[in-house]
């Protein structure tokens, strides 16, 4: 017996085999694309990584739901809301004027204020609001800070600061008592690339000098004196602690915990435009005395947790 073809079940597959139809193809799925690419379709004035940013910080929703990371992958056409808060943060921390000129503009930075805004966008108050910034001081620390009201001032004072011709003293309290009640630091600084927003002691870093004197002390902490000679990131914090007495309320370098970083810069002596040397001075905040006070470390932290409530 001869056969002529195969059989099927179903006709419809038999016209496909033998080439009379053709069978259809699955519909393509929809192409899914970033977040943050999408929102740099939409928001062209704004720049990647800033509407990255505005995702971190909660002011991006898609189909009214808050997006979580930039990397999410949605469908073209969805409902995507970019919602910038008109109020700043921060908006409370307001510099008390130290002195001011047709030059410049001393201030007292208190903690918790931003000397620069970082990336295009910055969602709260910084010091740039206030002068062309000359220094700066971390987020975190108190004192005195100078800015200029025009780029030839801001040149003038840039080289002083480069050249070392400025004499900066600062009060901190540390996690408890230095051996040697006065001594010179000369330990080089360098970033840690395992942790790039820090830095520590290494040989091969950059030269960084501090003088220190323990200016009064108990048990458990001492406020200390801190006169840098080199102006390194973070140069104070990490000498404090590779001595191991890291200031109290350090969040990266630490291990006492508090309501702010106890470090305050107090005097600025510098020489101003007109020739005239001067030293400013932002006075030590109440609260620094105050913890010299309690009579250890967990006395300290109660007291803190019982202001708080």
């Amino acid at each position: 017996m001869i056969r002529t073809g195969k059989k099927f079940s179903k006709p419809e597959m038999s016209r496909v085999v033998n080439g009379d139809v053709e069978l259809a193809s699955a519909p393509e799925k929809p192409e899914k694309v970033r977040l943050d690419i999408l929102l740099t379709e939409i928001y062209k004035s704004y720049n990647r990584s800033t509407l990255q940013k505005f995702i971190e910080l909660g002011y991006v929703t898609v189909n009214g739901s808050l997006a979580k990371k930039s990397n999410q992958k949605f469908e073209r056409g969805v409902k995507i809301e970019l919602k910038i808060p008109e109020e700043m943060k921060n908006a409370d921390l307001v510099p008390n004027v130290i002195y001011e000129d047709k030059d410049v503009i001393v201030l007292d930075k208190p903690a918790g204020l931003l000397s620069m805004a970082k990336g295009e966008y910055c969602p709260e108050k910084t010091l740039e609001q206030y002068g062309l910034l000359v220094h700066r001081l971390d987020r975190d620390t108190s004192g005195v800070v100078i800015l200029a009201k025009n780029e030839e001032v801001q040149k003038f004072l840039k080289k002083q600061f480069q050249n070392r011709k400025v004499h900066k003293t600062y009060y901190a309290i540390v996690e408890g008592r230095p051996k040697l009640d006065e001594a010179r630091i000369d330990l080089p600084i360098i970033r840690d690339l395992k942790h790039p927003t820090t830095f520590r002691v290494d040989a091969n870093g950059k030269v960084s000098e501090t003088y220190y004197k323990v200016e009064k002390a108990n048990d458990w902490c001492a406020l200390v004196c801190l006169r840098p000679t080199t102006g390194r990131t973070h140069q104070l914090r990490v000498h404090m602690k590779y001595l191991g007495h890291p200031i109290i309320g350090d969040v990266v370098y630490g291990d006492i915990q508090a309501d702010r970083l106890y470090l305050h810069a107090t005097f600025l002596e510098l020489t101003l435009p007109g020739g005239e040397r001067r030293i400013f001075e932002a006075s030590l905040p109440s609260s620094f005395s105050e913890i010299l006070k309690y009579k250890s470390t967990q006395d300290f932290i109660l007291g803190l947790t019982s202001n708080v409530h």
